[in-house]
């Protein structure tokens, strides 16, 4: 087991090179910073950057802000139920168009053959009507 004691480090911000020691620095001097050092160099300390940003409002700035995320949060789960429902909705959608064109399909291949409507009816379960419209495509 490994410690480490923080007033040992005697480092400035100019003199840490590894992300180790600019760790170091950002733990023993959290409670001075004025700004959060590194900012630039790694994504990991933006984030620290902006977890001491939020540590740092007043009660009633920190409950408009929770607020603030929890209605930005529930915003994208009503965007991600709406997307999956919009999914399904188009599937059975593009279902139920694939089977209709399928069967127009087969009722224009017996059109061609010469079969009667109503055999094609019976067969396609086309109305009438509609195997009369795909007649006229071909006479």
């Amino acid at each position: 087991m490994a410690f480490i004691e923080l007033p040992m480090f005697i480092k400035t911000e100019q003199e840490c090179e590894t992300h180790f020691e600019r760790w170091i620095y950002v733990l023993k001097n959290m409670e001075t910073l004025k700004r959060m050092p590194f900012k630039a160099q790694k994504a990991v300390f933006e984030k620290l950057g902006k977890i001491v940003d939020i540590a740092s409002l007043s009660k009633d700035e920190r409950e408009k802000y929770d607020e603030s995320i929890k209605v930005y949060r529930d915003s994208l789960a009503v965007m991600e139920f709406s997307k999956e429902e919009g999914i399904k909705e188009g599937f059975k959608k593009g279902r139920i168009e694939g089977e209709t064109n399928t069967k127009e399909a087969i009722a224009i291949n017996m059109i061609k053959r010469g079969m009667p409507t109503e055999i094609i009816c019976e067969l396609t379960g086309l109305p009438a009507k509609e195997v009369t419209r795909l007649s006229s495509l071909f006479n």
